[in-house]
């Protein structure tokens, strides 16, 4: 089954980054791939949100935006606080962050990585009706791996940012020169 954006309601939907400056990294990815327009949450955790199963008060900004139907997501920590982008930016600076896999029973996900031996390093509610869990799984895969909750409201909200991206293509927006 697909969302209304084009992807697997149980699959791969995003690649992530951290950045350093989110802003920047906004306008290079736009002129260099095509992507966006970009929806920019500034000290965003989430509802609840807990880093390594403890309450956390780290913050990020982060920005979605579609090119063709992969989102993309950028994250520049807010703050100094030790949180999940921290632990990436710390052992091998900026870059790519996570794959973001959609998946309907999320529950039992989760419960699928615990019994591939990963914990999860956080967790939070998102909007509308959504929960993340992140897993440290780079000893097997190039970047952690974030379990997104499928829901009406997250197959709403983000569908109506991947129509918006259809306005531009990367062909129109490409510049790959030096700045």
């Amino acid at each position: 089954m697909l969302f209304d954006f084009g992807q697997p309601t149980d699959g791969l939907i995003q690649m992530a980054f951290v950045v350093e400056d989110l802003d920047a990294a906004t306008a290079r990815f736009s002129e260099s791939f095509g992507v966006g327009p970009w929806t920019v949450l500034r000290d965003f955790a989430g509802e609840d949100p807990r880093y390594r199963g403890e309450p956390t008060q780290a913050r990020a900004h982060v920005a979605l935006g579609f090119g063709g139907h992969m989102q993309y997501e950028l994250i520049q920590p807010a703050d100094e606080l030790p949180s999940v982008h921290r632990d990436v930016i710390v052992e091998r600076g900026y870059g790519f962050h996570h794959f973001g896999c959609a998946t309907t029973a999320f529950d039992a996900a989760v419960e699928e990585m615990r019994r591939k031996g990963y914990e999860a390093v956080f967790t939070a509610s998102v909007g509308p009706d959504s929960r993340v869990a992140y897993f440290d799984t780079r000893d097997v895969l190039p970047g952690m791996t974030e379990l997104i909750e499928a829901s009406p409201g997250l197959d709403t909200a983000f569908t109506t940012m991947y129509r918006e991206s259809l306005r531009s293509t990367c062909l129109e927006k490409q510049d790959l020169s030096p700045h």
